[in-house]
């Protein structure tokens, strides 16, 4: 049975830096896509990064230049290195797994990733 964990998350001052870690188990082939994902209380969920089994990764705008998301394979585990934290970043942040995937490229098409984590929650500080 797949499972997603992920852990890392706390409270920081605006400025400051995380790094969220995802361990993924129960399976025997790599996911297509790993991806990390967010939601804010009173917000939608929205997508963070997408990351393809062979490294490629797309990052949200609202990220770029500050997240940076990478894969261990050995440990089959997602990373996710966020710096420059804003009061904006303050979510619940989710990591996904999708073994089939419609095209080439990850994205952030929530409905194709088949396993999800529970979350650990980000809350930056002004």
């Amino acid at each position: 049975q797949v499972q997603l964990v992920e852990s890392g998350g706390g409270s920081v001052q605006a400025g400051g830096s995380l790094r969220l870690s995802c361990a993924a188990s129960g399976f025997r082939d790599s996911p297509y896509c790993m991806g990390w994902f967010r939601q804010a209380p009173g917000k939608e969920r929205e997508g963070v990064a997408a990351v393809q089994e062979n490294g490629i990764t797309t990052y949200a705008e609202s990220v770029k230049g500050r997240f940076t998301a990478s894969k261990d394979n050995d440990k089959n585990t997602l990373h996710l290195k966020m710096d420059s934290l804003k009061p904006e970043d303050t979510a619940l942040y989710y990591c996904a797994a999708a073994w089939a995937w419609w095209g080439s490229s990850c994205s952030f098409r929530e409905n194709e990733y088949n396993y999800w984590g529970q979350g650990t929650q980000v809350t930056v500080s002004a």
